[in-house]
């Protein structure tokens, strides 16, 4: 028994997607959450800074005594996974790809047609596409970034024309150049519009990593034994910029499930300025 909170992190509202799935399977378990919405996007920036913010983030929530880190970032997991279990070989980290690549060459059949869909830096890794050919040849893989997907999510343009047309803008020709059977979410952010997606394409099959992981924090849970018994703990989520858009996309998202949940602001830029400050005076 384990009843210290999982640690999420995201570069900003996206990883939020994974919560509920783990709430639902696991309801013992309770989250502390931060999402990086200050410095979103990653999915364009360095992997040197996506490195830096990234193990920041999980030196924050190893202080905070999590017992488990999930990283609920494809670009993250892409570029530095690594990194963070090395530094921290204590806590277990499990990011959101190789779950679902796994998934997808154990479930899909040769000759299957599997598009993937993410940032810049998540597609440029190829990291799904190289997870799922190790394990299952016979998949043909399909890449396809679409950046500004995660600024419009992260604004809550979601359920209208604007999004509609950015999808299509990226996917029309994707989806139907490639003879696309099934589609891969490869970014947190893009569960928020994976309506928008069926609609548009009902053919498809989507797959969504955001489900799918909650699984293996369940799986290296048992393993370990390290699962929650009636914990008293308050959910918390934090954000380097506690905008109302944050809050107002946890409620969306949460609104079936009945948690106690605790918001809270940290900047670590802002708290280096502050130490900074101190130390002068």
């Amino acid at each position: 028994m384990d009843n210290r909170p999982v640690g999420f992190f995201d570069s900003g509202l996206g990883g939020l997607t994974c919560i509920p799935y783990l709430m639902r399977s696991l309801p013992e378990e309770k989250i502390i959450y931060y999402g990086d919405t200050a410095r979103t996007p990653y999915g364009s920036k360095a992997e040197s800074t996506i490195r830096s913010f990234s193990l920041e983030i999980a030196d924050f929530l190893v202080k905070s005594n999590v017992k488990m880190i999930v990283i609920a970032c494809n670009t993250v997991s892409a570029t530095c996974l690594d990194d963070i279990q090395e530094k921290f070989p204590s806590v277990p980290v499990i990011g959101i790809i190789e779950p679902t690549a796994a998934e997808v060459a154990e479930t899909c059949s040769s000759g299957s047609r599997v598009g993937i869909i993410g940032t810049k830096v998540t597609v440029a890794s190829h990291a799904y596409r190289n997870l799922i050919r190790s394990r299952n040849e016979g998949i043909e893989i399909f890449e396809r970034a679409c950046p500004a997907f995660v600024p419009l999510i992260e604004e809550g343009i979601i359920d209208n024309e604007i999004m509609d047309l950015t999808i299509r803008y990226y996917m029309d020709d994707f989806v139907h150049d490639s003879s696309l059977d099934k589609i891969i979410l490869g970014c947190t952010h893009y569960p928020l519009i994976e309506e928008n997606i069926r609609r548009i394409y009902p053919e498809l099959d989507i797959i969504n990593p955001s489900s799918i992981v909650a699984g293996r924090i369940g799986q290296v849970l048992r393993d370990r034994d390290m699962l929650a018994e009636g914990s008293d703990f308050e959910n918390v989520f934090f954000a380097s910029d506690l905008s109302e858009n944050f809050i107002n996309m946890i409620d969306h998202i949460f609104e079936k499930e009945k948690v106690k949940v605790k918001f809270l602001n940290f900047d670590f830029e802002k708290e280096r300025m502050r130490r900074n400050e101190a130390h002068e005076l």
